[in-house]
């Protein structure tokens, strides 16, 4: 009900008095019609509420309840503090799919292939599940012993020899697809302590924690063109690829190979070549412009050192090192395209998932750049934007639109005017890649430069840039002048500017993004950079650096990671969630530091303001006061030591923390979950939310446990 159905109950001669009076009662009934639009709301939801498809999160456990769902870790900790389920914590702990399934699930219970539903459906990480009582090797009895004995097949029950003479079964020794016989374990599959494996109850749930992602006809990297040798990715690097899983094609079906995003093997790709190459599958090299290389011109190699020949017409792909290479002298010139799926954590950097949309401009049509765009090239697009604000000065916000994972090197300034909004955007699906020009060591041609208005006092900076999606390698981006505010988001700025074939970065410690003597805020979400410099007027006021769910990499704990150009503080107010930084923080002040690992030096001159929350950074650190941070909070600082699976940007694991890590810094966060840029994912949750649903559901008399594959 409206302010005016409400307003035109009264009786005329109070209207007509409340108009007198300047109309009190009038706003009265605009705040009553307010709650009440509120109320009417709340109850037209209590249908939806009644069913698991439609309800609110809150009501998922109460539903949980109603069929006797047993509450899993962590939910009494999320229901008492009402500030987490807008975080996503209600989703880990109480997963929607996995109440409406609870009934489902009770009729199969002691099944194999249920334990890799629960996999998916309260962990959400893929599964195969392994009775490792069938692969136990026994000693026959001399009584039946005959020739033959000896020859069995490998994974038949009862054991055998290792055929060494199988490439396929060796690659898969000690992984989730093993299927040589072993000797009895003592130790039970779910210790806490040391868990064995092969027991004659263990039930084992292998899960694949990593995420597989996409490149889609993206430029492969020519190494040298003479002897046609070529990188999947195109920094230059060794990318393991991995396999793009499909479906299983039942609830009863136990997974393989083609059902988990696993690392692919030069003997898996040759035996499976069928189900990984192709358009639409886990990779596929183009050496024309249209028809993708025939499957029979596909071979699986070793090129480890180059020193393997194809033959002619032949197209050799090392899937371990994330190699191909043609017969040499027949680099096509128009280059190689390839499509491949590396695995990575989560939604981090520049990549082709899907981001959210930032609010749409009014009346803003993007300028889409690349095949199928409007324009060829990005200075193209920015020139016919010059002449449109030219002759129509209102158009002072645009889009530019990458419509391809094309690598662009032809832009290295973009100048600003005051009131401009500009922003740089992938479209859905694509990852463009801005490759900065000129050779190393030279720092003309290897900046990005933007640049804003000069003239006016910083407090009248109105120029505005957003960076979305991109991927930028060769060098720096740097912003002087009046610019207002630069956004960069889910994009990557490749830590120590390019990088060697082992992922050695060619100018360690470089900055990525240089403020020079620019009031720009700074705001990093979900984004990948190296190292942040910030030269700054002390007699001015402090540049703001927002940074949020993001890595700093300064590629080394001893660089300086952010700070000033000379090593001295940056003259600016720092916040960071959600963060992982390797390498020392050196700035003025700081709001808050909250859920971030700060791997390197931390020093904040004023010490006075802001606040330090359960964070992981150097004890002997000059910060604001901190509460709950590690390993002060845990007086165990020989022990609760900072440790990643790996450090190097292209890695897998990347900034993952180690799984030997203390669990005082794994549940380190304020919501129990690990701090850093991580955080979101809630993996101790997930586990813990697994482990509890396998004491449920394992089969009578079996002992389960959870290992993990990546």
């Amino acid at each position: 009900m409206t302010p005016d159905e409400l307003y035109a109950l009264l009786p005329t001669v109070i209207r007509r008095r409340d108009a007198e009076e300047g109309g009190p009662l009038r706003a009265l009934l605009t705040v009553v019609a307010e709650q009440v639009a509120v109320l009417q709301e709340d109850i037209e939801r209590l249908y939806d509420n009644w069913f698991i498809e439609t309800c609110d999160d809150w009501v998922v456990p109460y539903i949980g309840d109603l069929v006797g769902y047993e509450i899993l870790p962590g939910i009494a900790a999320a229901l008492s503090d009402d500030t987490s389920w807008g975080t996503g914590l209600s989703a880990v702990v109480v997963p929607r799919r996995d109440v409406a399934d609870t009934v489902v699930h009770r009729r199969r219970k002691g099944t194999l292939p249920l334990l890799e539903d629960l996999s998916s459906a309260v962990a959400g990480w893929p599964a195969r599940v392994v009775e490792h009582r069938r692969l136990l090797c026994v000693t026959p009895s001399v009584r039946r012993l005959t020739s033959e004995a000896g020859a069995v097949r490998e994974g038949a029950a009862g054991g055998g020899l290792a055929d060494l003479r199988s490439p396929v079964a060796l690659d898969r020794l000690g992984g989730p697809f093993d299927g040589f016989a072993r000797t009895l374990e003592v130790p039970r599959a779910g210790s806490a302590r040391r868990p064995g494996r092969y027991g004659i109850r263990s039930v084992g749930l292998h899960v694949w924690r990593l995420r597989p992602y996409s490149v889609t006809r993206a430029p492969a990297y020519c190494l040298d063109r003479d002897r046609a040798c070529y990188t999947f990715n195109v920094l230059a690097i060794d990318t393991p690829l991995f396999t793009a899983p499909v479906p299983e094609p039942s609830s009863f079906h136990v997974a393989d190979e083609s059902n988990v995003p696993g690392p692919i093997g030069r003997s898996a790709l040759a035996e499976r070549l069928n189900d990984c190459y192709g358009p639409h599958k886990s990779l596929c090299v183009w050496t024309g412009p249209d028809d993708p290389v025939p499957l029979d011109r596909i071979v699986s190699a070793d090129l480890t050192g180059w020193r393997y020949r194809p033959r002619a017409g032949q197209v050799a792909v090392d899937p371990v090192l994330g190699r191909l290479m043609l017969p040499p002298g027949t680099a096509p010139a128009h280059g190689v395209r390839v499509t491949y799926h590396y695995a990575f954590s989560g939604d981090l950097g520049g990549g082709e998932y899907p981001r959210p949309e930032p609010a749409p401009a009014d009346g803003c049509e993007p300028y889409r750049v690349g095949p199928g765009g409007d324009h060829g090239s990005i200075a193209e697009a920015l020139e016919h934007w010059q002449a449109a604000k030219r002759a129509h000065p209102h158009k002072a916000e645009a889009i530019m639109e990458f419509t391809s994972s094309d690598v662009w090197a032809e832009l290295d300034e973009i100048r600003l005017d005051a009131g401009d909004r500009l922003t740089l955007r992938a479209a859905d699906g694509v990852r463009p890649v801005l490759r900065l020009r000129g050779r190393y060591g030279e720092d003309r041609g290897r900046v990005l430069t933007i640049t804003g208005p000069r003239g006016g006092p910083p407090s009248e900076a109105t120029a505005r840039i957003v960076l979305d999606g991109l991927l930028v390698t060769g060098g720096c981006v740097r912003v002087r002048g009046g610019v207002e505010r630069l956004v960069v988001r889910h994009c990557t700025f490749v830590p120590g500017w390019e990088l060697e074939g082992r992922g050695t970065p060619l100018a360690p410690g470089a900055p990525s993004l240089d403020i020079a003597d620019s009031p720009v805020r700074v705001e990093i979400r979900r984004s990948v950079l190296g190292t942040v410099t910030v030269a700054g007027r002390a007699g001015r006021e402090p540049n703001r650096v927002d940074l949020c769910d993001s890595v700093l990499d300064a590629t080394s704990r001893d660089a300086t990671a952010l700070g000033s150009p000379n090593g001295s503080p940056a003259h600016i107010v720092l916040t960071a969630r959600s963060s992982t930084v390797i390498g020392s923080v050196r700035a003025r002040a700081v709001d808050v530091l909250e859920n971030c690992l700060l791997h390197g030096e931390v020093r904040i001159d004023r010490c006075d303001r802001g606040a330090v929350r359960f964070c992981w950074l150097p004890p002997d650190s000059p910060t604001p006061p901190r509460f709950h941070c590690q390993p002060e909070h845990s007086r165990a600082e020989e022990r609760v030591v900072l440790r990643f699976a790996a450090t190097r940007y292209g890695r897998p694991d990347y900034v993952r923390l180690a799984d030997t890590c203390a669990e005082e810094i794994r549940r380190g966060g304020d919501n129990g979950s690990e701090p850093g840029v991580w955080r979101h994912l809630f993996e101790p949750q997930r586990e813990d939310n697994l482990r509890t649903r396998l004491a449920e559901y394992t089969p009578a008399g079996c002992d389960a446990g959870v290992y993990f594959a990546t």
